[in-house]
């Protein structure tokens, strides 16, 4: 029994050493895994920390002068010259439906079909009506061709002859009524099928088939579209400026010569198509001290849609010797303008700048920079994390490494 349980004991002390050895040697990979890790850590941040080699490298273009157009620019909302609103001149129930939603039609093109029958019965009622009044006027034409020699010859009371030309003269007018009856019939059954009053688009059908529409239904609305109107606001200090030519260019005609328009879409793409101005409304808004304007432009293809906006631009002058930047020198914060100017030595400094209009792809540098400077284009992030760096630089210009900006397509150059 002893050496039973001695040998129990030694067994069981056997399994103790195997477990700390077991735990010992799991402690030990996890210091090593956890080390190795640290280690991994360690070395990634010091390659992040790891200053840049050598100046930034950044492109850079000269500052251009150049004479440039002078627009000017407002915000615009197009609309067709004819707005149809198509409403039924009768009462009933829509049967079909002719167009397609959104669509080109063309001026009387069949629309919409109200149910024609009752008006038929109508018609047919109205005919009766005009066929009984004409048998009531021939029987008393019949009575005055008789009357008439009797009473000369005193063979019948005068008074007889005067009633038949009174009855006469009634069954006339219901004949009259009658007729006027039929032709407001006839209206009537042909308003049963709507027309288009222009040429346009037809926008989306606000009656669906089974409908009862009536003179109150605005069933869908057909907006033309060639040409298509651009009214737009300017200032009342804007439209002096510029209201002898305006108002020259009107009594002329000369519109498209004198006061060329442009359209520039909702996506910032200018629209093929040169406009003119129309009109100039009647007064100055004295809410606001803008005046209305409106401008059309070809659109035959319908690009442009009633309901869009967009920008008017109209060119009102030259700025001579203009100093040009492409846009993407131009770094916007809020309100303020800034560029990065490069000194001869190749050392980069911001500098404030104050913008004028845009030309193309540049834009008008009006104060901050001479002619034949150097600005860069790209890589002013670059120029920036350099000097977040090491603020000394941000004083005296951070060192770059400048390389020409060659624009894509040329398109500096065909502006």
């Amino acid at each position: 029994m002893n050496r039973d349980n001695q040998r129990l004991s030694k067994s069981l002390l056997e399994m103790h050493k195997q477990r700390l050895l077991s735990k010992h040697l799991l402690w030990s990979f996890a210091s090593l895994f956890l080390v190795a890790v640290l280690f991994n850590i360690t070395s990634c941040q010091k390659r992040e920390q790891k200053p840049q080699l050598g100046p930034p490298e950044v492109l850079v273009t000269e500052v251009t002068a150049k004479d440039v157009p002078v627009f000017n620019e407002a915000i615009a909302t197009l609309s067709g010259p004819v707005n149809a609103d198509i409403t039924p001149k009768v009462q009933g129930y829509l049967i079909k439906q002719h167009y397609q939603n959104g669509t080109l039609v063309k001026k009387n093109e069949l629309l919409f079909e109200i149910d024609p029958r009752p008006f038929l019965a109508s018609l047919d009622q109205a005919k009766a009506d005009v066929a009984r009044a004409q048998a009531n006027l021939e029987r008393t034409n019949n009575d005055v061709i008789r009357d008439t020699p009797l009473a000369a010859k005193n063979a019948i009371p005068q008074k007889q002859l005067d009633n038949d030309l009174s009855s006469q003269a009634a069954a006339k007018a219901q004949v009259l009524a009658m007729q006027a009856a039929e032709q407001q019939a006839e209206l009537n059954l042909g308003w049963t099928k709507v027309y288009s009053p222009v040429d346009g688009i037809a926008g989306v059908a606000n009656s669906q088939l089974g409908d009862l529409v009536g003179t109150s239904t605005k069933m869908t609305t057909v907006s033309q579209f060639d040409p298509i109107w651009a009214y737009f606001y300017i200032s009342e200090s804007a439209y002096l400026a510029n209201a002898p030519e305006i108002n020259r260019a009107l009594r002329t005609g000369d519109l498209n010569v004198r006061l060329p328009v442009e359209f520039i879409q909702a996506n910032d793409q200018a629209y093929p198509l040169q406009g003119k101005i129309i009109f100039v409304n009647r007064q100055v808004t004295t809410a606001t001290g803008t005046i209305q304007l409106a401008a059309a432009f070809p659109n035959k293809d319908a690009i442009l849609r009633p309901g869009g906006f967009g920008r008017v631009r109209i060119r009102t002058g030259i700025s001579r010797n203009a100093l040009l930047v492409p846009q993407q020198a131009v770094i916007q914060v809020q309100t303020d303008y800034q560029l990065v100017v490069l000194t001869p030595d190749n050392r980069a400094r911001f500098r404030p700048a104050k913008v004028g209009e845009r030309v193309g792809t540049d834009w008008v540098i009006k104060e901050g920079v001479k002619p034949g400077e150097r600005v860069v284009v790209e890589g002013y992030l670059k120029v920036a994390q350099a000097a977040a760096q090491n603020p000394e630089l941000a004083k005296e210009g951070v060192p770059v490494s400048a390389k020409p900006y060659v624009a894509p397509s040329g398109e500096r150059a065909s502006n």
